[in-house]
């Protein structure tokens, strides 16, 4: 009985081998930090705008 539980495994995960093999790495690629400044950045623009251009 756990020699069939055995080949069960590697058969299920093959999917998402070939799934992960083919994957194509042609976007554009950013620094984490860099992601972080642009958004505290834009958070900072936002709030400036509240008070200096108020609605």
């Amino acid at each position: 009985m756990p020699d069939d539980r055995k080949g069960s495994g590697f058969q299920s995960a093959a999917g998402l081998i070939r799934y992960f093999d083919e994957e194509e790495d042609r976007g554009l690629i950013f620094d984490p930090r860099l992601v972080l400044y642009i958004a505290v950045i834009f958070g900072v623009v936002i709030e400036l705008l509240k008070v200096f251009w108020p609605l």
